[in-house]
This record gives C-alpha cells, structure tokens and sequence, in this order.
C-alpha cells in the first residue's frame, strides 16, 4: 500500500531558497563537484532512476531519520507550506549523505544540515489549498502540517482518492493488467491474478518524470459548493469509496459525485459510483446526483433518469443547471440505493 509524506518545503525564506535550488530546476549530481562524494552504490542506484544524470532533491534533518525509513520508492510526496500544496511528487532514491547533501544545500549553522536525500521518480507542480485536505475524512480544518507527516493504512488512501492523485505504480499495474488480460483473451491461456506477480521496491523505476493529479474534478465540486446555501456538504468514506460530496439540507441527503468529462463514458462511471455508495450512506440518500462540467447528451440524461439520477452540469455564463430524474423514477430506485 503506498504511504503518502506530508512534507513542508516552502513555510520560510530558507525553506523557498532549498526549493528554488533542488526542486524547481533540479541538479546534475554526476560529474567532479558532486559524483564524488557518492559511493558507487549510490550512483547506480541513481542512474538506475535517473539515466540522464539530472534530478531533483529534497533532504531531511537527522531527527527524521527514522520516520524517513519508513517510506519505500514509489510513495507519494506532498509538498506543503504557506496553506497550499504546491507539487506532488514520488518518492525516488532516499539514501544518508551529509558530503552529498552539503553541496545541495548549505548547512544551518545552528541545526546543521540536511543529511537524509531523495530524488524524485515523479513530480508534478501543483496549487491545492489546504481547504481540500481538511474537507476529507479523517483530517481536521486548521491542520497547517507543521513538520514531516507519514500517512499509511486508510489516511493514506483517503489522501490519494481526495486529490485525485494516481501513482505511476497505478498506472504500470493497470496497463499490465489490461495486456495480460488482452493476451489471454486471444491466446486462451488462464489469466494469471494481480496478487501472484510480486515485485519490489528495488525493481522500482518510473518510465514517467511527471505523477498524474487530477484538478477538473475538485474545482468542479468546489465551485459547486460554493454555489450552494443553506446545506451542510462534506465527503463521506465507504466501504466503496470516497464521495465528492455528502449533502444534508432542506429537501434531505444527496450524494452528487463529479466527473471532469460530460460524455458518455463519465456518465457511465457517475451512475455506477453513485448506486455503490448509496447504500452506505448513514442517513437514507433522498437524491443522487452526477455533477458535470457540461451538458451531457440527452441519451446520456435519460440514462440518469432511468435510475433515478439527476444530472447537475455547468453552464457557459458558469452556473449551475439541474435536470432532476422523474420523480417515479426515484421513487422506484431509492430502494435499491438504500440495500
């Protein structure tokens, strides 16, 4: 299961100059001013990441030595300071290297340096206020992430599906997944399970520079919520997932899930979303409702009412429109979604 690291990276001026140096642009780390204070190991680990000699770093202290430890390639890094989230990253070679790491960054005189390295298999700039973190489950609004954080087990997860983030190692397991599928289809051979092909965490290696972070969908709900008045919005954990919104107002409970596309197939992945996680509601949903960045087709609106699903899109001049299912419709359906 992959960890997610809460790193603060631009909190002060010191922290900002680290950034400028190490993150934004990268470094060369082969070559006289630095290879030479690699061991060879750590240079093929480098290389084996990094073929082009170039990556970017980040460093901890002495103190977050242990809770570093933890961490495996592949993990996902969030950058913190100043109340945002400014990149997304993956964990790449940690290794301890006070020579290296000094040429990296230049020690604090009173705390010393940085002696803990990472390189980043994949990093991706982002701007996600810390508003979007605290509306999960599990966290709590005014958590300004002082100091390094290491989520695992349902934090994590809850951190990755909130953000929309999907790891490299997602993406390799689903492509190979679909080949070996393809494969037996045509050749007849048995499909092997995804839990008998083992792997790891030194066979790492990201074919990618750049971690997929999805933000269509979270400005989507955002600029939804804030349209809304009078209701109580807030995302809920099932045991199926995690919702984009969780509602309770005057006309009761909506579960509204969004999709950053307005075609057919996001209106398919709406509606199954939507009949998964109803029944876990803990109050009996009243509505479900697929949230879209446009107007879908109206085959694609009938296919909602037909379970009983209104369609809420975004208009051109940027409100809201709602076309609400039949009210028989609903009638009919709300006691599948409430099984």
């Amino acid at each position: 299961m992959t960890t997610v690291v809460i790193q603060p990276s631009t909190g002060n001026a010191a922290s900002r100059r680290r950034w400028s140096d190490t993150i934004e642009q990268g470094v060369r780390f082969l070559g006289e001013s630095r290879e030479r204070h690699l061991t060879e190991a750590q240079v093929r680990a480098l290389r084996a990441l990094h073929p082009s000699g170039h990556a970017r770093f980040w460093g901890g202290r002495p103190t977050q030595t242990s809770n570093l430890a933890r961490t495996r390639p592949g993990d996902v890094v969030l950058f913190t300071g100043q109340k945002r989230v400014h990149a997304v990253g993956e964990m790449g070679y940690l290794f301890t290297n006070v020579a290296f790491a000094d040429t990296l960054w230049e020690p604090d005189p009173a705390k010393g340096g940085w002696d803990n390295v990472y390189s980043l298999a994949a990093f991706t700039p982002t701007d996600i206020p810390y508003t979007e973190i605290w509306d999960l489950p599990g966290f709590n609004a005014g958590d300004n992430f002082m100091g390094l954080r290491i989520l695992t087990g349902e934090k994590a997860t809850t951190i990755l599906e909130g953000l929309a983030i999907t790891t490299t190692a997602d993406r390799l397991r689903d492509r190979a997944e679909e080949t070996r599928t393809a494969t037996a289809l045509t050749q007849g051979t048995a499909v092997v399970p995804m839990e008998r092909i083992h792997t790891t965490a030194t066979s790492y290696r990201s074919p990618v520079e750049e971690i997929v972070v999805s933000r269509t969908e979270a400005l989507l709900v955002r600029a939804y919520v804030d349209s809304l008045d009078g209701v109580e919005t807030r995302r809920l954990r099932t045991p199926a997932g995690l919702t984009d919104i969780h509602l309770r107002g005057p006309d009761g409970t909506e579960i509204i899930e969004a999709k950053r596309g307005a075609d057919h197939r996001f209106v398919r992945e709406a509606l199954g979303q939507l009949l998964d996680y109803a029944p876990h509601s803990p109050a009996p949903a009243d509505r479900l409702s697929a949230l879209l960045p446009a107007r879908p087709a109206s085959a694609d609106v009938a296919l909602l009412h037909r379970y009983g699903i209104d369609c809420i899109f975004r208009t051109p001049t940027g409100g809201f429109s709602r076309l609400p299912a039949p009210a028989a419709s609903r009638d009919r359906m709300r006691a599948v979604w409430t099984r």
